[in-house]
This record gives C-alpha cells, structure tokens and sequence, in this order.
C-alpha cells in the first residue's frame, strides 16, 4: 500500500486516490456503535490537506460516488454529496458525543479500530 505522501508527491495521483487509498484505514461505525439510521466512516487523516471529516452511507456496501462527506470543525457541515436536514441534525448531535474520539484518530493518537469502537458513544 503507497503512503498518502506518494499520492500527494505523484503528478498522476489526485485528492480522490488519497481519499479513496484512506477508505482502507477507515473504520465503518454501524447503527450498534452510534446509534444513528445510517454508518458512519471515521479515519486517520492520511495527509489529506483538508481538516477533519467523516463519510456517511446508507449501509455498510458502498461505492465511494455514493459517500456523504461532512466536516465537523468549526461546525458540522456537508461538503460532498447531499444530506437530509433531520439526518444531519442527528449526526450533529452524535459527534457532539464523540468529537474527541473522531479527531483523536483523525490525528493518530487513537491506532487501531478496537479502540475507537470502545470509545464512541452512540446517541440514545
């Protein structure tokens, strides 16, 4: 598997080969884990230039044209795709939960998939 340092060094790579290579660190966070009617994909930030984001599907199966991304600093915001306003005032509310969870492993702190699962909090 090539670094995202060469995605982002190689002239023929783009944001989207970086973006779709980081899928395979991505952990899938179910309606048992969050709480929420759809998945959540949270993941280290890979050296992507961007800030902090997650991807929300419908289900786990998934094809990346179909991802919802969102931002979640300063504020929540979809940046990619589209997404309803009572599903995304859901989501908003979840990573108000776990926040510090997401940015932990979007920087590195957190390594493995285990742990993140141990720590978010799904809504109630």
């Amino acid at each position: 598997m090539r670094t995202a340092d060469e995605f982002i060094n190689n002239p023929v790579s783009t944001q989207t080969d970086v973006e779709e290579e980081a899928l395979f660190e991505t952990a899938n966070l179910v309606f048992k884990q969050t709480g929420l009617p759809f998945v959540v994909w949270i993941s280290p930030s890979m050296g992507v230039p961007h800030d902090v984001r997650v991807k929300v599907s419908r289900g786990p199966k998934v094809q990346s044209s179909e991802f919802v991304t969102v931002a979640i600093r300063p504020t929540v915001r979809v940046v990619g795709g589209t997404m309803s306003p009572s599903d995304l005032a859901l989501l908003r509310k979840w990573i108000d939960l776990s926040r510090d969870v997401i940015i932990r492993y979007w920087d590195g702190d957190i390594e493995s998939t285990q742990e993140v699962i141990a720590a978010i909090q799904p809504l109630r």
